[in-house]
């Protein structure tokens, strides 16, 4: 049992070695923010269009009724 425990600790020791060694750590939240941002836009801008068209559809005169 000892001896699983002290692989899985030198395991982890290494992997938190290997993410503190690592440059980009920080950058994965801008981007996440951003990434989120531009589809909140994106469905605000497609809304927008759907709107309009609707709009102008129903706008139409087809002469029925």
């Amino acid at each position: 049992m000892k001896h699983y425990v002290r692989t899985i600790w030198t395991v982890i020791a290494a992997r938190i070695a290997v993410l503190r060694a690592e440059p980009e750590r920080g950058e994965i939240t801008t981007t996440v923010i951003v990434t989120a941002l531009m589809a909140i836009a994106a469905i605000a801008i497609i809304a927008i269009i759907v709107a309009k068209l609707t709009e102008k559809a129903s706008s139409i005169n087809l002469g029925i009724g």
